[in-house]
Formats: C-alpha cells, sequence, structure tokens
C-alpha cells in the first residue's frame, strides 16, 4: 500500500471494524453463497402505497420480496458487463400465460400452479384479487398501486377513486374465473397494460399471511408491511430487519423459478459513501452501490474488485415548486436555468461519468424526442432577466430566502453536496439568496410524495420506472386533477392534460408520438423541471459476482446474481 493510501484508510478503521463487526461471523465468513450488500440505507418501509415507496432502498426490498405477474425478458443480444431488457418482449412470472380480448379489452391471466410464499401459502386468484382490493381502497399515504392501475387503464380506477369513498370498493373489473385464472377489464385500449404489471408497485401479495397480520383499524395490513414484513411469492424472504442498520433477507426454497444461487443477502446501512468506499477496498463486502463517481473509478483499480455500470435512466434535476413564489414565474425559472454551472457538474460532479441531460426522458427511452432548450445560459443574462422582474438587486429577493433553500437528500452529501454547492455560488454572483438545506432521505421522500411541500430542491432519486415517455408525463406532470400521483413540483397545464387524455388511449403509434412529443414541448417552455444531468447506474463488486441486469427501478435483482467459485 502506497502512503497516501495509508494516510486515506488509516483513520476509518476502527469505524469500519465496529461497523462491521456487528455483522455474525456466519454473516462474514466469505460464504460462496451468502453476500453483504452495502448501500446508504436499509428500505424504510416495505409499503408500496406508503410514504416510503419512492425511496430506492425501499423499492429494492419490494422487488426481492415480491414478484409480478410479468416482466420484461432479459435481453439476449445484450452480453456486456451489465445486461438490460428487452423492452418489447414480456415473459410469465407468476401468470404462465395471458390473452386480450380486443372487443371487450378483457385480459385473462392463467396464474402457475403450486408456487409457494415464503408463508407456505399457494398462490391462487384470490391473491390477485386481494392485491388490486388494496390498490383501489387508496388507504395508504402515496395510492400508487391505484395509480398504477389508472395508467394501465384498467376499468373503474379512475379519478373518482380519490375524491368519492362509495367507489373504492372492487367490483368485476378484476374477477376471480377459477382458482388459477383472473380477468382484468380495461376502460380504455392502453399500450401501457403490461408495463405497468412489471413494476415494483403492482407486485401479488400472499393475501392470506397479510390478512393474518391485518387489523379492524388497519384491515390492509399496512403497519405490519410498513414496519415488520411483506407477504410475497418472490424468490427472497425476509429473515430479519432493523431499520436505520440491517435488512436480512434468505432465498425461498420454494421458489418456482428454481431457489436463488445467492441464498443469504445482508443489507448495511453505512450512510458516508467513503466508508462504503473503504469496507469494499477492505475486500469485507461484496457489493457496493451509491458511491461517488471518484470513488467508483478508483475502487475500480483495485485487485480482486470490479466496477459494473449502465446509462439507464438515473438523472439529476433541479426541482422549482409552481405552489412556492417565486417559482410560479417562469421569468424567474428561466433565471435560475441561466446560471446553473452544467459543465462543472460533469466535469468535478461527476467526474466525467455523465453527459448534460438535455431532456426530460432518458436517453434510453423510446418515446417522444425532447430537446431541452439552454438559451438561457450565463450570469448576466439572468441579471438580465431579474433586473426586467423587478430584482435589481440581491436585497429585493430576500422575501424569498425561505424559498430559495436549496434542499438535497443528507445521506448522498459526498455527491450531491459539491453540486450544490457549485449551483449556490453561481446564482449568488446573479443575486438569489440561496442557502443550502440538506435534509434525511425519509423527510425528503415525504414532503416531495405526499407533502409535496419542498420548494427549491436537487432531486436525483426519480425516474420513470415503465419505459415509456408518455408514462413519465402521467407520472410527474399530468395535474392532480387528472391524476398525477407524484407531481412533486405541483406543475399544471391544461394543455399537456388534454394531450396526455388523448394520448394514453391512441392505438396509433404515430399519432400518440406526435401527441407526447407536443407534450414536452410545453414542458420544456414551462421548464417544468430543469434537467441538468444524465448519470450511469453503477455497483461495485467482488470480481466473482456476475449477472448484474439493469431494471428501470435501478434495483438488483439478486436472483439473477451467481457467484464463480475462488
Amino acid at each position: 500500500m502506497k502512503k497516501n493510501e495509508v494516510e486515506i484508510y488509516y483513520f476509518p478503521l476502527l469505524l469500519i471494524f465496529l461497523i462491521m463487526s456487528s455483522c455474525s461471523v456466519e454473516q462474514n465468513s466469505n460464504s460462496k453463497d451468502s453476500i453483504i450488500y452495502l448501500t446508504q440505507d436499509v428500505p424504510v418501509g416495505l409499503n408500496n402505497d406508503g410514504a416510503a415507496a419512492s425511496i430506492p432502498e425501499s423499492q429494492i426490498g419490494i422487488v426481492n420480496l415480491q414478484d409480478a405477474l410479468i416482466d420484461y425478458a432479459i435481453d439476449t443480444d445484450n452480453v456486456g458487463e451489465v445486461r438490460s431488457l428487452n423492452f418489447e418482449q414480456f415473459e410469465g412470472r407468476l401468470a404462465k400465460e395471458w390473452y386480450f380480448d380486443k372487443q371487450t379489452l378483457t385480459w385473462t391471466f392463467k396464474l402457475r400452479e403450486n408456487v409457494i410464499s415464503c408463508a407456505g401459502n399457494e398462490l391462487t386468484a384470490d391473491d390477485v384479487i386481494y392485491t388490486f382490493a388494496r390498490a383501489k381502497s387508496v388507504t395508504g399515504a402515496a395510492p400508487i398501486g391505484w395509480f398504477l392501475s389508472s395508467v394501465a387503464s384498467i376499468k373503474s380506477f379512475d379519478n373518482e377513486v380519490l375524491s368519492n369513498p362509495m367507489v373504492r370498493e372492487l367490483g368485476d373489473e378484476v374477477r376471480k374465473i377459477d382458482r388459477y385464472t383472473v380477468e382484468i377489464k380495461q376502460s380504455a385500449p392502453n399500450k401501457l397494460f403490461l408495463p405497468a404489471l412489471s413494476t415494483f408497485g403492482i407486485r401479488i401479495f400472499d393475501s392470506v399471511e397479510a390478512r393474518n397480520n391485518s387489523s379492524e383499524e388497519d384491515p390492509w395490513s399496512h403497519n405490519y408491511i410498513n414496519n415488520v414484513s411483506l407477504p410475497g411469492f418472490g424468490p427472497y424472504c425476509l429473515e430479519s430487519w432493523s431499520k436505520g442498520n440491517e435488512f436480512i433477507i434468505t432465498a425461498n426454497k420454494n421458489y418456482y423459478r428454481g431457489e436463488p444461487s445467492i441464498k443469504r443477502v445482508i443489507f448495511k446501512r453505512i450512510p458516508q459513501s467513503s466508508n462504503r468506499f473503504i469496507i469494499m477496498r477492505m475486500h469485507q463486502a461484496d457489493i457496493a452501490y451509491g458511491l461517488t463517481p471518484r470513488e467508483f473509478n478508483k475502487l475500480s483499480e483495485f485487485d480482486g474488485i470490479k466496477v459494473v455500470g449502465i446509462t439507464g435512466n438515473q438523472n439529476l434535476f433541479l426541482h422549482m415548486n409552481y405552489q412556492t413564489p417565486p417559482f410560479d414565474n417562469i421569468n424567474i425559472r428561466r433565471a435560475v436555468a441561466a446560471t446553473i454551472p452544467y459543465k462543472w457538474i460533469i466535469r468535478n460532479g461527476y467526474f466525467n461519468q455523465a453527459s448534460i441531460w438535455r431532456s426530460l426522458v432518458p436517453s434510453r427511452y423510446p418515446g417522444a424526442e425532447s430537446k431541452f432548450d439552454l438559451k438561457w445560459n450565463g450570469i448576466e443574462k439572468a441579471k438580465e432577466i431579474l433586473s426586467s422582474e423587478g430584482y435589481s438587486s440581491p436585497e429585493d429577493l430576500l422575501v424569498y430566502k425561505d424559498s430559495f433553500k436549496l434542499s438535497y437528500v443528507s445521506e448522498k452529501e459526498d455527491i450531491l453536496a459539491p453540486i450544490a454547492t457549485a449551483i449556490r455560488t453561481e446564482m449568488r454572483k446573479a443575486g438569489f439568496p440561496v442557502e443550502l438545506d440538506p435534509i434525511p432521505l425519509t423527510q425528503y421522500g415525504d414532503r416531495q410524495l405526499v407533502k409535496r411541500d419542498l420548494p427549491f430542491a436537487i432531486n436525483s432519486e426519480e425516474k420513470p420506472i415503465v419505459v415509456d415517455a408518455g408514462y413519465a408525463v402521467q407520472l410527474f406532470f399530468a395535474s392532480a386533477d387528472a391524476g398525477g400521483v407524484n407531481n412533486m413540483v405541483n406543475y399544471s397545464n391544461r394543455n399537456v392534460d388534454d394531450l396526455w387524455a388523448k394520448a394514453r388511449v391512441s392505438e396509433d403509434e404515430q399519432e400518440r408520438f406526435k401527441l407526447i412529443t407536443k407534450i414536452y414541448k410545453y414542458l420544456e417552455d414551462d421548464i417544468a423541471w430543469l434537467p441538468i444531468a444524465e448519470y450511469k447506474t453503477r455497483w461495485g463488486a467482488k470480481e466473482n459476482i456476475n449477472g448484474f441486469v439493469w431494471y428501470p427501478d435501478n434495483g438488483i435483482r439478486f436472483f439473477d446474481l451467481s457467484m464463480d467459485s475462488k
């Protein structure tokens, strides 16, 4: 080890020893079928309809403990270090086959038989009925199950559900035909039906186990699922869960696709990326996520460790809340856009492992073309815009000083603090009274997804998990009246809502493309979001771990992984 490496690593050694000593001997024994996974946090909750559902770590927990009716096939033509999915082809998961009656807009799903949950219960049509009834109840803090069903145009999962308790009971729109057959009716044709079913938000519950842990006050088991366990038919079962510390899953020996090769996964919460880097460098863990670009670059230089990655859908954008003055003024938004040091962020924030994001759609996604216009770039341009709005000196904007508290996730301090600082520096040159406001991930998620009261923030948490430009419109930019469940900036444009109402049910691909392209022009002109950078999804791993696949939620499916013998 070189002298400078000694200086870097010696100081935290005691801390790392204390962290890793909390793992049992068995956990830290380098077993060929057990791994330690380092992340900034363990799942905060496991409820797809809970406030924690927007948090990536929670989504990773959900997708490893539950399974979907269908999912995308893995792209066999992609044989790189991280495989991708074939977004034109679906495979059966809990459903072994399905077909669509175009005349009646009815989908029929035939379930696999002898699929056993972690609680020992067999999958039946009742579990599918329960899953959609729970979604339609909209009893969770964030009704994501209802939203995705609405996105898919499932009959009666419309906006009235949110305002009228009398229509929240499931009817014959999702109907049991026999023990292993279910019908789902649509209200209109919609190409997002199957993609929506593949997401973390419509995973099938073990209804028997869920009901066993319900109560009169909580008939849909939200408290149990948020805090204790997640009943499901996935490849893994929850062994233990210590919030803010550790999350351990073990292979479901009865999993219908075969018992996972990796038998046990220990999620360890290591908030500081620098500590995750050191633990990986010391070969005391198997996989690490969420390192800084510089740390990933350095980690790849060490023997026995590799860094794998793919440009998927991870991005950085600036969040300006339309319900918080002065961000309701388009010229203020343009002045903010003019100050952003895009090239500095790419070069120094991401160490050239990113590109300027000139779009509101991930570059990997098919759909509308989007070319965000950066014509407002420059401090002098920002000053000119502010002056035209009557803000000729920095003191004029002090009335909005609380609005200019720039929030970001404190657990991502290593990555986001330098970027936030650079943005603050440039914005202050133009006269904006910006202060930094790092807040915990749980608070950030609650204020963003549930309260929607974050005025000004850097966001690197959001991505459309359905690979479609139209879905991103429904998720992030449709107004509340039009069913926008994660419209965190409270954006509202009647033209966008009307165009999307037509596009979502269009069966003509060319017409749909034209409508969505028009929508994105409105979003760009309004600066609904201010896109900044698009960066790689990356993992650091021991060299003997293989099988990484990129999914749109960016979560590892540990079932895909294998470990070569040493």
